[in-house]
Order: C-alpha cells, then structure tokens, then sequence
C-alpha cells in the first residue's frame, strides 16, 4: 500500500519556488530520496499559480513516511518553510491495491 501525498506550498513574491529551489540546492531533497522507503520526491510549477509549488512525496507504506516524519531532517524542512514564510495544502492518497492498471492501458498513449 503505497501512500502519496501532494503538499501544495503557497507563499508571496516567489517565496514558495525559492524554497524549494532551496531544498534542492541544500541536499536535503536528495537526502529525502534515498531514505529507505521513499518511491517519489518531486517539486512541480502549476501553470495557474506562480505562487504555488507542487511537491509530490510518495512512500511504500507507513511505517516509511512515519520514520521519515520523524527524522531530524524535518526540523531543517520546518525551519526552511519559516524562513520562506510559505503556508502548506496537504492531499493525501492510498494506492488502490484492487486496482487492475491494465485497466487503465487503452486510455494511456506511451
């Protein structure tokens, strides 16, 4: 059961992409990904909103992302979103393990 959650970072004046140009450029991304249990650790531009970053931040269950929750690097996260002063949307999803992606396949063009 993989869970993904989507944080949706907002701030002013380009606040939110400096901060994540910030944990890109600090290593602590990179860090995040090699965690064990990370699948995905990704900042995304919404075209409709210059203000706002899109990270998606998938883990292979809970235990994963309770451990990285846990971990000192959240402190240095926090710390950055301060600095940056940019308020945080979170979604949160659950694979769907009945799900057949097969299913899927005639509506995707590879």
């Amino acid at each position: 059961m993989a869970i993904t959650v989507n944080i949706y970072y907002c701030g002013a004046g380009g606040s939110a992409r400096r901060f994540a140009e910030e944990m890109l450029a600090s290593g602590t991304v990179e860090a995040i990904r090699v965690e064990p249990g990370n699948l995905r650790y990704e900042y995304f531009l919404p075209l409709a909103d210059e203000e706002t970053v899109l990270l998606i931040d998938s883990w292979e269950d809970q235990r994963a992302l309770d451990a990285q929750h846990a971990s000192p690097m959240m402190a240095a996260i926090a710390a950055l979103r301060e600095k940056h002063d940019v308020r945080m949307t979170v979604e949160r999803y659950v694979t769907d393990e009945s799900h057949n992606p097969a299913a899927d396949s005639a509506l995707v063009r590879e």
